[in-house]
């Protein structure tokens, strides 16, 4: 299965760093009085997609492996979430909305692709 040398091999790794990159320079622009709210869950559950591939990505049973890709999979429909929700209290336009929800749909892809290879790789132990 890890025909990869690093997890920065992956793609599914790759377009979640640039989905968190392009949290955290959004966010920058959110109000102060969101550091310690929605600033922080949202950088937090972005960043929590990308480390728990990473994790993943070195656990040599399946079910350790799909577990900490379930884990991010569901970061990244919490982020979902906040894609919508900054969209709608106004603290992004919809363009910005709309690149968020491309780059947060390229790693869902990916990400859903890996968890098949996993899941339909014999090669894994149990």
């Amino acid at each position: 299965m890890n025909e990869s040398k690093s997890f920065k091999d992956l793609e599914c790794w790759q377009r979640a760093h640039e989905f968190v990159k392009a949290v955290y320079q959004v966010t920058k622009q959110f109000p102060e009085d969101e550091r310690y709210g929605l600033t922080s869950q949202f950088r937090r559950a972005a960043v929590s997609i990308a480390a728990n591939i990473c994790e993943g990505y070195r656990k040599m049973s399946k079910a350790d492996k799909l577990r900490f890709m379930n884990i991010a999979q569901g970061s990244l429909e919490e982020c979902r979430y906040y894609v919508i929700l900054s969209l709608d209290i106004e603290y992004i336009d919809r363009a910005t909305h709309d690149r968020l929800e491309f780059l947060i749909n390229g790693a869902s892809w990916k990400l859903n692709g890996y968890v098949d290879g996993i899941v339909n790789n014999s090669g894994i132990k149990d």
